[in-house]
């Protein structure tokens, strides 16, 4: 009766029929505990563990595993170690699941010398074994060891299950590519690949800026038969909102509609980020207004999406009905509200959000912060003001504040305060290409040949290669690359035809190519030639080749779109009557009828 309460989440039902149990032996504390622990009840778990040590009643080897988690679960290490002591005394601490229970709960509080100590007294180790001490390494972030407990397993010719793979989850992100090639093999050796085994490889790849392994890896389990679930659907979509995959995207969006999973807030989130880093606002919106719960990172999401867009008089707006539906906004939060203002130039909407943030929510501001505050000023063209705040910092700018300066000098063609900010930059990344690019592109504007050449000579003797524009777009559910001057694409002779053919109807209607950030010491025709074979130039050839005339474009670019290219497909936008979406590094640009949503304040 008991155990068919705690089946149907009534643990406090099983505890009344517990205290009227006039006989209570191990069987009926052992029910009652596990019902609390399945419940996630683990204070009152470990309460009648006390009650039971009061009256006497010895624990067993269904006891300890089951209160060991209540340990883990509730911090109480101190009770932990007490429990270790107990099956010590009792000899249970060598049987398989009190000992997997004593490795799970040191694991979880760091204690990897207790949990290698009883994994090695252990008699008789299973899988489970291995995966608890996989497991702990990865909650603490130390992923090195986890993969090296994996190479003990192969080497002790215990093969690796799912939900070895799933232990390591905790650990995927930004990890070295070594140790995800380890856990290709790892996944690659497996005999029978589970859903929970994709999902890691799904994460592994996602999580480490490597999205078309990671849609490679989905296409590859939906055609092997299995069918995702909650946590796949997590995974994946931020990778098909990386590629700016949205057909793809929105298949997975059906597929979510199909199963229920539309309710679920992690995948109501996924979906919304998903489609403002494709660019659908309108979709994100329809998720966004759909959703049943919503939490901050939901609110923020969207805030995010109209910022990037250049649409910050609705990013203010959603941020105010936010706060009206009673959600704090958080430090993320702010970040993405100030942001928006800084894309849209609402100096004064900035201003006032900032001071509202420290005044108001008593949030202390962090280098993101900052980072906001000095690109807001230095986009409205206060470089001065912009600098001064940067002085006023109680911790040290960081690369990207003076880099959001360095941008905005650039912009105003301020040399002097640009000088200075691109030495900083020196000082803390000597081999970002983009800063020197930046520096020499300013000098080139300002027309001083001999300093952008010592900027470039620089860049030559350090051996420093500016990196090469790439630009993803996806045509029939593939996803095609192309790199600037790129010729190894199937179609590159026929896409370099129809690019000359459209820069040649762009010019007859007035495009004049912006040569000033191109090298100075060629040319003029050799600076055109440059220009027109940017990355993105290529991709929206490309897909006015292959998609029917008046659907929508979506590019993805690894760089920031030059001044050229941005005047050059607002007339590619007129001609073809084709809305064109480029997402760069800092933004989108949705260009329309030869008109862009930045309205060139970018």
């Amino acid at each position: 009766l008991m155990r068919a309460y705690s089946a149907c989440a009534k643990p406090e039902v099983a505890h009344k029929v517990f205290d009227k149990t006039p006989e209570r032996n191990i069987v009926i504390y052992n029910v009652m505990i596990r019902s609390y622990v399945n419940n996630h009840s683990f204070t009152n778990a470990i309460s009648i563990y006390k009650d039971m040590a009061v009256s006497s009643v010895a624990p067993d080897h269904y006891t300890l595993p089951c209160i060991l988690k209540a340990c883990s679960a509730s911090n109480d290490l101190k009770l932990g170690l007490q429990i270790h002591c107990t099956a010590l005394k009792t000899g249970l601490g060598s049987t398989l699941y009190t000992g997997n229970g004593l490795i799970s709960m040191y694991g979880k509080f760091g204690d990897f010398a207790g949990a290698s100590w009883v994994l090695d007294e252990m008699p008789y180790k299973d899988v489970i074994s291995w995966n608890s001490l996989i497991a702990g390494y990865s909650q603490n972030a130390r992923f090195e060891e986890a993969l090296k407990v994996c190479e003990r397993m192969e080497f002790l010719s215990l093969r690796p299950d799912s939900a070895t793979m799933a232990s390591l989850l905790p650990a995927v992100t930004n990890t070295s590519m070594e140790n995800i090639v380890l856990v290709e093999k790892i996944f690659s050796n497996m005999s029978k690949k589970e859903l929970a085994a994709w999902n890691v490889m799904i994460s592994v790849y996602s999580k480490n800026s490597m999205s078309s392994e990671a849609v490679r890896i989905y296409s590859e389990m939906v055609a092997s038969g299995v069918e995702p679930d909650v946590m796949t659907i997590a995974s994946i979509l931020p990778a098909c909102g990386d590629l700016s995959a949205a057909s793809l995207g929105k298949r997975i969006h059906e597929y979510v509609d199909v199963k229920g999973f539309t309710q679920n807030l992690s995948v109501g989130n996924a979906l919304v980020d998903m489609y403002a880093k494709c660019g659908c606002l309108k979709e994100a919106r329809d998720v966004f207004e759909a959703m049943a719960i919503r939490d901050v990172i939901s609110w923020t999401s969207m805030i995010s999406a109209y910022g990037k867009s250049g649409e910050g008089k609705e990013a203010v707006d959603l941020f105010s009905k936010m706060v009206a539906s009673g959600h704090v906004p958080d430090s993320v939060a702010f970040v993405s509200i100030l942001s928006a203002c800084s894309h849209a130039g609402l100096l004064s909407e900035g201003r006032r959000l900032y001071k509202s943030m420290i005044e108001e929510y008593r949030i202390v501001p962090g280098l993101e912060h900052f980072s906001c505050m000095v690109d807001l000023l230095g986009r409205a063209g206060d470089v001065d003001e912009a600098y001064d705040h940067i002085k006023r910092m109680p911790m040290k700018p960081n690369e990207k504040i003076w880099g959001a300066l360095l941008n905005a000098c650039h912009v105003y063609n301020n040399v002097d305060i640009g000088v200075i900010a691109a030495d900083r930059l020196f000082q803390l990344s000597p081999r970002e290409s983009g800063y020197y690019v930046l520096l020499s592109n300013m000098y080139t504007k300002g027309r001083r040949w001999k300093d952008a050449s010592l900027v470039r000579l620089a860049m030559k003797r350090n051996g420093i290669k500016k990196l090469p524009g790439v630009s993803n777009v996806e045509v029939d559910n593939v996803v095609h690359a192309f790199l600037a001057g790129d010729r190894y694409h199937p179609e590159s002779d026929v896409i370099y035809e129809e690019l000359e053919k459209l820069l040649g109807k762009i010019r007859e209607a007035g495009y004049v190519p912006i040569t000033e950030a191109a090298l100075h010491d060629v040319e003029e025709e050799d600076k055109e030639n440059h220009l027109g074979v940017h990355s993105e130039k290529l991709a929206i050839v490309f897909a006015l080749m292959n998609t029917q005339p008046g659907l929508p474009i979506r590019i993805t670019k690894n760089l920031r779109v030059c001044e050229d290219c941005h005047i050059a497909v607002k007339f590619i936008s007129d001609i073809t009557q084709r809305r064109i979406t480029v997402r760069d590094t800092n933004r989108f640009h949705h260009f329309e009828n030869g008109n862009c949503s930045c309205r060139d304040y970018w």
